[in-house]
């Protein structure tokens, strides 16, 4: 698994899709001159619809490539031969895979000479699939981090070459985290690509006993149970957040809320759900056990608005002490 000059360009096709992905493309870019790689071709996924004109937009890694000239591919899979048979007369050194959105057959990961490894936002074996960093917050995680893997057939199954650890605070949402982890990927990824070329890689394979799965997030699951205790619904708030975002049912519709802190204050004469206190800082809710404070929502139709904001809007009557959120009216 080595390139035996580390002087000699290194041939990289490089296969990602979003923000996260292009934070790693963006590193190998960065280091091309001083490294000796070279970035032959790009595959992203077909460009899609998005924003209320539904407009095909390209994906964040395409249009990276674009300003550095980097060839485009973006099959919908390689099923096709004629897709394999491209990838082939590239005659890459190494490919590597962040974020892609495709399973890549076994005869895509044998076609590079070093084969495939990926930028996975996890400390595997760990938060295996598609959603690793919301699920470690949901999880209420102290620690997360990246893991550069020599990619197998298996979902996030292959042998780990590196690990790189990142802290979780206790007031991160996914997003923050994603943006860290982003950053930490680039980084890992260059140090990666060095010890794979330098022969100083010892490949670890996955310790099966301690796999979890990071399933795929759903809008269904932003909707806020108050019957849980406050630390699992902060963790959940801030899981989703900025998507699929957490949400209450109110008798104008569903209330989103971007932002909420844990308290440890509770009145038990108030239900799960309840308004227990009305400030300038925000909502205290009720919940199973502890509370929350909102201090950031969003009502069907209208803004972002902090909580102060809020009060003295047309909706502010659903704000106020002893009105109970989570209801189906």
């Amino acid at each position: 698994m080595t390139n035996p000059d580390s002087q000699t360009p290194l041939r990289i096709i490089f296969a990602g899709t979003p923000d996260f992905a292009a934070a790693s493309l963006q590193a190998v870019l960065d280091n091309a001159a001083a490294k000796h790689y070279e970035v032959i071709a790009v595959y992203t996924q077909p460009d899609r619809p998005a924003g209320r004109g539904q407009k095909l937009v390209a994906s964040p890694v395409k249009q990276l490539a674009l300003e550095h000239d980097i060839p485009v591919y973006q099959p919908l899979n390689f099923k096709d031969e004629a897709d394999r048979q491209t990838l082939a007369e590239l005659n890459a050194d190494i490919m590597i895979v962040a974020a892609y959105g495709l399973i890549l057959p076994k005869a895509v990961l044998d076609t590079p000479k070093l084969g495939c490894i990926n930028v996975h936002a996890s400390l595997l074996p760990r938060w295996r699939g598609a959603a690793p960093i919301h699920r470690a917050v949901i999880a209420g995680d102290a620690i997360t981090g990246i893991t550069i893997m020599q990619m197998d057939v298996g979902l996030d199954t292959g042998d780990m070459l590196l690990k790189k650890e990142c802290d979780i605070k206790p007031e991160d949402t996914s997003g923050e985290l994603h943006d860290r982890l982003a950053v930490l990927g680039g980084d890992a990824l260059i140090e990666g690509l060095e010890a794979i070329r330098a022969g100083k890689v010892t490949p670890e394979p996955q310790n099966e006993d301690l796999t979890c799965y990071a399933e795929k997030l759903t809008k269904q699951e932003g909707r806020i149970d108050w019957t849980q205790d406050a630390l699992t619904l902060s963790r959940r708030i801030r899981g989703l957040l900025p998507w699929p975002g957490a949400y209450t049912e109110t008798p104008v519709g569903a209330m989103k809320i971007h932002a909420a802190k844990l308290l440890d204050t509770h009145d038990q004469d108030f239900l799960a759900g309840a308004i227990t206190m009305v400030s300038k800082e925000g909502l205290v809710v009720a919940t199973g056990k502890g509370s929350i404070l909102i201090t950031e929502l969003q009502f069907p139709g209208g803004k972002r608005l902090a909580v102060q904001d809020a009060l003295n809007g047309k909706h502010k009557d659903q704000l106020q002490i002893g009105k109970v959120f989570g209801g189906d009216a």
